[in-house]
């Protein structure tokens, strides 16, 4: 079973940064994909920003140009770089792992979430 533990968040001023990061243990090979979703109340989760194990990711408009998301393979470690934060990116922030069908351990995985707060 791959759990995932995300750290990192807090609170911070519009236009301030945050790095948050994850960490996956109990999984035997490279994670196909990892990524971060977000939450407010009321709202449904959406993707922020996702990366697949040869290092393509994708970002959601709200985000491009301000985040950025990387990998480390070795240890299933994924992390997000928030630059330039504006309060409606206060969420909680969840990170995500999924193994495709198919392959080892494959399913949907996710952490606990982390409250990233923006406010002056």
């Amino acid at each position: 079973q791959i759990q995932l533990v995300e750290s990192g968040g807090g609170s911070v001023q519009p236009g301030g940064s945050l790095r948050l990061s994850c960490a996956a243990s109990g999984s035997r090979f490279v994670i196909n994909a990892m990524g971060w979703y977000r939450q407010t109340p009321g709202k449904e989760r959406e993707p922020v920003a996702i990366i697949i194990r040869g290092g393509g990711a994708d970002y959601a408009d709200s985000v491009k140009g301000r985040f950025t998301i990387s990998r480390e393979n070795a240890e299933n470690m994924v992390h997000l770089q928030m630059n330039n934060l504006k309060v409606e990116d206060t969420a909680v922030y969840y990170c995500n792992a999924v193994n495709y069908k198919g392959y080892p351990q494959a399913g949907d995985y996710w952490g606990q979430g982390t409250q990233v707060t923006v406010s002056s």
